[in-house]
């Protein structure tokens, strides 16, 4: 029986399936994939053929069910869709070839069966995979949605009893209590800008269009400068120059540049200076956010754009931050890299393709 095949021949199935997968062009074999992936998928194929041996008629919503089971334990793994697909794919491929290579040759029946698991495993994997996924989504969701609440509150909590006790009349807005409004109503506009900017592009939201670099940077600076007299910063900002246009969606790029502007004036020493300069090429607008946050980090840099980093002992924000910027940038055919100056600061790029279009033509 075709099952009793592969309980005895488990381990050079594996061998014969891993040798296929490893050479895929696409999509890439993982670590994971070959290590743990291949052994569930072929236990679970094992599965579904001795149910379909001990059942006259074959029960499809058995079948699933059984690949359900499995397929949960895919997106731990974290194996994507095409992964499963192919690699049930390459299994029974590799079943077939080692059955003929030792003069076991599959009947027509067996063939058929092999096939039909192979496709409701498919399907059941497939289906319970997107479910977790979905339920996994919906978590996430949740969770960052419950955290931004839990942040505007706070916030929200600050800007409102600063308020009440200036209205009181027991201190004067131009003093710390005023100072500590204006910082909380600019926190608060920071957070709704940077939550619209996720949401814009968690859903692939793009509009772009060409527009001034000046005035792209003039819209930015004036939100930073706020922000560097709050923190006791100096701010500088070269003149840009005012012919310079880029292409890309306007909205999520302030959004990106403002939050590393941000993270600049968090992490930089009080009486510290933070610095906003653009850079030309043929092609490319970059964008340098210098700071004097005394260097970054021990760790792999690429970190810090993982969803949920933070870094320093400053843990206000959620941390989506870089994520977010690093998202922008790419929706708009650009980059974010960051150089480390240990003993001083760190500069993070936002590197934007230029528009070839003149000043006045198409930009806004």
């Amino acid at each position: 029986m075709l099952d009793e095949f592969i309980v005895s021949h488990r381990d050079a199935i594996i061998a014969t399936a891993r040798a296929r997968v490893s050479v895929r062009a696409s999509p890439k074999p993982t670590d994971a994939e070959l290590a743990s992936g291949i052994p569930l998928f072929l236990d679970q194929l094992g599965d579904s053929l001795r149910m379909a041996r001990v059942s006259p008629v074959a029960d499809h919503a058995a079948l699933r069910e059984s690949a359900g089971r499995r397929g949960a334990a895919l997106l731990h793994e974290g194996m994507t869709i095409g992964q499963v697909v192919y690699d049930y794919g390459d299994i029974c491929q590799s079943i077939t070839e080692l059955a003929l290579e030792l003069d076991s040759p599959m009947s027509g029946d067996e063939f058929r069966v092999l096939n039909l698991c192979v496709d409701e495993s498919i399907a059941g994997a497939v289906t319970e995979y997107a479910r977790e996924r979905e339920r996994a989504i919906h978590t996430e969701g949740t969770e960052r949605l419950g955290v931004l609440a839990h942040e505007l509150r706070g916030v929200l909590s600050t800007a409102s009893l600063a308020y009440e006790t200036i209205k009181m009349g027991q201190v004067s807005i131009g003093g710390s209590t005023g100072q500590l409004l204006g910082r909380s109503l600019l926190r608060l506009s920071n957070l709704i800008d940077r939550s619209l900017a996720e949401v814009r592009l968690d859903a692939g939201i793009e509009n772009a269009e060409e527009f001034s670099l000046a005035a792209f940077v003039e819209e930015i600076a004036i939100g930073a400068a706020m922000q560097a007299q709050a923190r006791n910063i100096q701010f500088t900002l070269p003149t840009v120059v005012d012919t310079l246009t880029i292409h890309g969606d306007r909205s999520t790029l302030i959004a990106a540049v403002a939050n590393l502007l941000q993270n600049a004036f968090k992490f930089t020493r009080n009486g510290g200076a933070v610095s906003l300069l653009t850079r030309v090429t043929t092609d490319r607008i970059l964008i340098d956010v210098a700071d004097e946050c005394g260097g970054l980090p021990a760790g792999k840099v690429e970190d810090l754009f993982a969803p949920w980093t933070q870094r320093g002992r400053d843990r206000s924000g959620v941390g989506l931050g870089l994520s977010i910027c690093m998202k922008a940038a790419k929706a708009s055919g650009g980059e974010i890299g960051v150089r480390d100056v240990p003993g001083k600061g760190c500069v993070f790029t936002l590197d934007l393709p230029r528009s070839k279009s003149p000043l006045g033509t198409g930009h806004s």
